[in-house]
């Protein structure tokens, strides 16, 4: 199949991917634009695995303030080169990180952050109502470890679906920053603050 430049130029707006990467994706797919999606975002994965033992000592902090004054968020992201972090695909995706902590409210940027005692908590809640549907021990179990994975996804950034686009999660945008900007990066920490909270 003959790959035109409308395909390439439409699957470059789709993932961010270079022209070049774009082409030879949509080339090995024959022309599939689904497929050379899943193709870039494949490649995006392995690269950011490559790059994800190395410092991240630049970056920048950024902030978001919304809502008249009443909500405001900080960002740390990280990169490797001061190069890197003075680039426009850099700080847009630090602003919308913050923009993202303040719409979704996360508690922290990975699974290992996440305070154990706020998991055990839910984890009482759910065997308890497990146990008050009558349910058998080993069913009870399977739920309460299913609700216990499904909370954890909605409370942890990483694995957040991204707020302007939610097919994607927040590791996904991350690591198709890395593969673009080619070196690592990483969501340091955040800070939200809510007058009246």
């Amino acid at each position: 199949m003959k790959i035109t430049s409308q395909m390439v130029k439409e699957l470059r707006e789709k993932t961010n991917a270079g022209m070049m990467d774009c082409k030879k994706a949509l080339s090995e797919t024959d022309g599939d634009m689904e497929k050379a999606v899943d193709l870039l975002r494949q490649k995006g994965l392995a690269v950011a695995a490559k790059r994800a033992d190395r410092a991240t000592s630049e970056g920048v902090v950024e902030c978001y303030i919304h809502a008249g004054g009443k909500l405001g968020v900080m960002v740390e992201i990280g990169c490797e080169t001061d190069f890197v972090a003075k680039t426009d695909d850099f700080k847009a995706f630090a602003r919308d990180i913050a923009m993202h902590v303040a719409a979704v409210n996360p508690v922290a940027v990975s699974r290992e952050e996440i305070p154990a005692d706020l998991v055990e908590r839910e984890k009482a809640i759910y065997v308890k109502q497990a146990q008050e549907s009558g349910k058998p021990e080993n069913i009870i179990e399977k739920i309460v470890s299913g609700k216990i994975e499904k909370f954890i996804s909605e409370i942890c950034l990483l694995e957040q679906k991204f707020v302007k686009n939610p097919d994607l999660s927040v590791q996904d945008l991350l690591n198709e920053l890395v593969a673009k900007m080619g070196e690592n990066i990483s969501i340091k920490r955040f800070a939200r603050f809510q007058v009246g909270e």
